[in-house]
């Protein structure tokens, strides 16, 4: 399999599934958009409330957040985004079309890693980079990726406000607010899981590069003196994230931003890149912010941010570390690595290999055959008894036992469980027994039915 075919076939498989389907479809379409469908909505959540356990509720020095999309506009003024959140945008001189100057050098094998506007416009007129439609290209600008829209009021005048770009600003603005409520001892993080809006001049690879993402973050606030030793620390901390989420060592690269290459407010940065079809991208990322953005809250807004320690009585702002990791990006990864193809009883199949915890179907229960009313009623009352302990069991009687077996690999369904004549009581050793096949290997065993749930839960734990 070639890269590009991996992608094909992995957006095939979601769309054919019901994992991901295109944003507004029947009117065409809209560039940089996606729905997630019941599997995908199943993945995700499982993802997000894995992070949530791992990041906060197992910790004693995490908050949660909900904060809201739309925010005062001086947020945006004071975090620099209204000044500084840009890409270079290009446009096709003949059809206007607009595309990012960046990637189009990629493309043709430069890297426009610290390069000006300036220095992309030489190459594009060096090199004679043409626009994918075969035109010439505009000069290179720097364009907002924020959107803009408006709340209007009574007197009939419209503010301007912003899709938030990032969650971030949200948990800065509540500082104070999670100080006068919980009284936490640095250190100590402020965390939550959001929809964010980037205008993104060209989306691209499938949920990668999109215009609405979902974001899992946290800023931990700390000590200036301390910024090193948590940095290593949360370093490791995202490393056993990615692990948990069945990806190798091989999978995950660490990339070093350096000077003059990180966002306005970051002294270190270190950006985790996975192994996706297109190339290894990023997947999440860990910032050294330092006490950029709570000074300018201050500045802006005038009310003191600052943290009061309790054994010194010094006030002084904290300092922040901000490990990222988006969502859309971590399901595509998961799909990615789960995606195999391989030969099985002399047949080729497809399966997704999800580990048993990220699963959005945990087990299948199938009656062997669904033309006996006793197999299906037996059968109905394993899958009842299932479904209370692990919501995430389905019934599945389409199709021979075969095709079953297929369309459940596909989806990356573990178990799949049928109830036979022998669970009848038809060989009375056998009776209240059932068949338990592995996705993985196709192996099956008998087990009795008192024991499943048990066995399941075990598998699922994580």
């Amino acid at each position: 399999m070639t890269e590009e075919n991996v992608m094909e076939k992995i957006v095939s498989l979601c769309k054919r599934r019901g994992f991901v389907y295109q944003g507004s479809e029947i009117y065409g379409g809209l560039a940089g958009t996606w729905d997630y469908g019941p599997l995908g909505v199943a993945l995700k959540k499982n993802i997000e409330n894995l992070w949530w356990r791992f990041f906060v509720e197992s910790r004693d020095d995490m908050y949660g957040l909900d904060s809201a999309i739309l925010m005062n506009p001086k947020v945006w003024e004071a975090s620099g985004h209204v000044g500084g959140f840009n890409d270079p945008l290009v446009t096709d001189v003949k059809t206007k079309k607009r595309y990012r100057a960046d990637h189009l050098l990629e493309d043709v094998g430069v890297d426009p890693t610290g390069m000006t506007l300036e220095q992309m416009g030489v190459v594009i007129t060096e090199k004679k980079i043409k626009s994918p439609g075969g035109n010439d290209l505009s000069t290179p600008q720097q364009f907002n990726m924020m959107f803009k829209t408006s709340v209007g009021s009574v007197d009939g005048t419209d503010t301007t406000v912003y899709m938030r770009p990032e969650t971030a600003q949200g948990m800065f603005v509540n500082f104070k607010n999670i100080l006068d409520s919980y009284h936490p001892k640095l250190p100590f993080g402020i965390a939550q899981i959001g929809r964010n809006f980037r205008n993104e001049i060209a989306p691209r690879d499938f949920v990668f590069r999109v215009r609405e993402l979902e974001l899992m973050e946290f800023e931990y606030f700390i000590e200036e003196k301390t910024w090193e030793e948590h940095f290593a620390y949360w370093q490791k901390q995202m490393h056993n994230w990615f692990s948990l989420l069945g990806f190798a060592p091989e999978d995950i690269r660490e990339v070093e931003i350096p000077d003059g290459e990180r966002a306005h407010y970051s002294k270190r940065t270190v950006d985790f890149h996975f192994n996706y079809p297109h190339k290894f991208d990023e997947i999440g990322g860990l910032a050294y912010r330092t006490d950029f953005d709570l000074k300018n809250h201050i500045t802006h807004s005038g009310v003191d941010l600052q943290y009061m320690d309790p054994q010194t009585n010094e006030k002084f702002v904290p300092h922040v570390l901000e490990p990222t990791f988006g969502v859309g990006r971590h399901l595509l990864a998961v799909l990615v690595k789960a995606y195999t193809e391989d030969e099985l009883g002399g047949e080729k199949r497809v399966y997704l290999k999800f580990p048993a915890h990220l699963a959005p179907v945990k087990a299948a229960v199938f009656p062997l055959l669904k033309n006996k009313p006793e197999l299906v009623e037996k059968a109905r009352e394993v899958y009842t008894q299932l479904k209370k302990e692990i919501p995430q069991i389905v019934w599945d009687d389409n199709g021979n036992i075969g095709k079953r077996y297929r369309r459940q690999d596909e989806i990356g369904t573990p178990f799949c469980i049928t109830v036979d004549f022998d669970t009848l009581g038809e060989n009375a050793e056998l009776k209240d027994t059932v068949t338990v096949r592995d996705r993985d290997s196709g192996e099956q065993k008998r087990m009795p039915v008192a024991e499943l749930a048990q066995m399941l839960m075990a598998k699922i734990k994580g």
